[in-house]
């Protein structure tokens, strides 16, 4: 059947023929006919990807200018985890008025951690089309990647709106929403999400994740299986299996399934949580040779796809602080406030018992733990800018000391207090303190070994890249101890509260007693029944949080001392 220049193109796009496969203006060959359109458009659905491909270069020879058949010859390059980028590049040069090309560049740039350029892809592919719901869904994940929850989550919302059955950005927008510590309405996302398909295996695990928040680590094991009945090779739900609970040898066919899923040609993204799950399982049972091995590998394949840290960027950045953030800056900028709820700020670096710290606290009657509000993420960059045209005055610390706390309000509008816990925010304790005077500050501190490896052996995602490796580690924990210093010379007595982790799990009792006396709140026992909270927790210690205090994590570096080269030595010269 002869195929017009405004029928519907046989490939399946939305795009009329001439504008999607038919001869372009700078082909000087007969176009695809349409029975080889069909024949690529059955093998790239039935996913016979290594047929594709072979087809796919058998017609670029003939048309080697058909950006269709290089669009789908990096299509099934990636599939089968072959390099593709050259192609989706050559495919969006030859298409430049399609967005199904820009958005596949967009998604294979994110693939490979270049997200800048990801986002310029989908970017140019919402130029195009406005309403591809597509486009707003990959752009969200890629704004996500870097941080910019706010527009993320814009995006996720107006790919649903175009596209109300869309079922993987309701899943996208729930993830981002547990990240933010929304649990309930991620949970009404996720269940949309699955609502539309019941078999998106994503959602399933989200779901899975969401109820472990919950503490109900058995519907959670239960969802994970469901998913494994579904997926049989999903990484990502047999790594959710050894995250929950402690791994013992009798884990045998989990140890199996999960070595030999690793062992497949997976896409990084989807090997690296299996391997810090095998990272846990060898720890959990005592090999930790073959437990760190895992580590490596996880963490080798997070920095081949993430972005790199840069210590001279971030060394520049603590001076930045250092300089605009002295006592002189603060005594004249300081705010007079007496605020209510009053905020807790409990901050050190990642894996340093901020967790353990807030569930202690939101156990008491009189205190509302919010997890990891990330509030001063934004807020900060704004007011340097403000600060730097000359409006980072009074107005504008009153400005974020009223968003902080309506944010609180909103967390828990009868709290006395409400804990926030992002770790981070010792990066801000100037800017915090000059904008909530009332502010409490409590300090984890930890062994520096102990610290940094509990890093290494968690997927800390995008925000840490330092996190991925151990001289990286320790370059970043020495610039937080340099902050930290500048704010015990800087801030005002009784402001902020020092606590050793090591001190907290051998004598829980006194120093809840402590934190409790620091703002000023009556002892409660149930501050020593934290682990029988039903309160959600969102973060990494999620099971953790919820086992009794034990001691089994002070000098766990010991067990890895062999491996810890690079890392000892950045951090040699400091105090143990």
């Amino acid at each position: 059947m002869k195929t017009g220049r405004n029928d519907a193109c046989p490939c399946g796009s939305r795009k009329k023929y001439k504008k999607c496969c038919g001869p372009s203006d700078q082909e000087a060959v007969a176009p695809l006919a349409p029975a080889e359109l069909n024949r690529l458009a059955v093998l790239l659905q039935s996913n016979r990807h290594a047929d594709l491909e072979a087809r796919a270069r058998e017609l670029l020879e003939q048309h080697p200018k058909s950006g269709m058949v290089t669009k789908v010859l990096a299509l099934a390059l990636s599939s089968q985890g072959k390099p593709a980028l050259p192609y989706f590049v050559r495919a969006a040069e030859l298409l430049p008025d399609d967005a199904e090309a820009h958005g596949n560049l967009g998604n294979a740039y994110r693939s490979l951690g270049q997200i800048d350029e990801a986002i310029r892809a989908h970017r140019r592919a919402l130029d195009i089309d406005p309403q591809y719901a597509k486009s707003h869904n990959d752009l969200g994940s890629a704004l996500q990647d870097c941080g910019c929850f706010e527009e993320a989550a814009a995006s996720f919302r107006r790919a649903v709106a175009l596209k109300a059955d869309f079922a993987l950005a309701y899943f996208n927008l729930s993830n981002l929403l547990a990240l933010e510590n929304q649990i309930d309405e991620a949970e009404v996302n996720c269940r949309r999400a699955l609502l539309h398909d019941p078999g998106l295996t994503v959602s399933i695990v989200q779901l899975a994740e969401l109820q472990a928040t919950r503490g109900d680590f058995a519907a959670a094991e239960n969802l994970l299986k469901h998913a494994i009945s579904i997926e049989s090779d999903m990484p990502e739900a047999w790594a959710g299996l050894a995250r929950f609970r402690k791994m013992t040898e009798s884990d045998a066919v989990w140890l199996g399934e999960a070595r030999r899923i690793a062992g497949t040609a997976l896409p990084p993204r989807r090997e690296i949580p299996l391997r810090f799950a095998l990272g846990k399982y060898f720890d959990d049972v005592g090999d930790y040779a073959e437990a760190f091995a895992n580590y490596r590998r996880a963490n080798e394949l997070s920095r081949a796809i993430g972005p790199a840290y840069d210590a001279i960027k971030h060394r520049r950045a603590i001076d930045g602080i250092l300089v605009a953030y002295d006592k002189k800056w603060l005594t004249c900028a300081r705010l007079d406030s007496h605020l209510s709820p009053r905020p807790v700020l409990v901050v050190g670096m990642p894996r340093s018992g901020t967790t353990l710290v807030e569930q202690i606290l939101a156990s008491h009657s009189r205190v509302h733990g919010a997890g990891e509000i990330p509030f001063w993420f934004t807020a900060v960059p704004r007011y340097e800018t403000a600060r730097v045209t000359g409006r980072g005055g009074r107005d504008s610390l009153e400005g974020l000391a009223s968003a902080y706390t309506a944010e609180l309000s909103r967390c828990a509008p009868q709290a006395t207090w409400v804990v926030d816990k992002m770790p981070a925010n010792f990066l801000y304790l100037g800017l915090i303190h000059a904008a909530l005077p009332d502010a409490r500050i409590i300090h984890l501190k930890r062994n520096p070994l102990d610290t940094c490896l509990s890093a290494y052996f968690q997927q800390l995602g995008p925000g840490h890249a330092y996190a991925n490796d151990l001289g990286d580690l320790g370059h970043y924990y020495k610039e937080y101890l340099r902050v930290m210093d500048h704010w015990r010379r800087t801030l005002p007595p009784g402001v902020m509260l020092e606590v050793a982790y090591e001190d907290l799990v051998g004598d829980p009792e006194r120093w809840s007693r402590e934190m409790l006396k620091f703002i000023e709140l009556p002892w409660d026992p149930a501050c020593l029944e934290f682990h029988r909270s039903t309160r959600p927790v969102a973060t990494f210690s999620k099971w953790q949080a919820r086992q009794k205090i034990a001691q089994t994590s002070v000098a766990r570096w010991r067990r890895y001392e062999h491996f810890l080269g690079p890392l000892r030595e950045c951090l040699a010269a400091l105090p143990r």
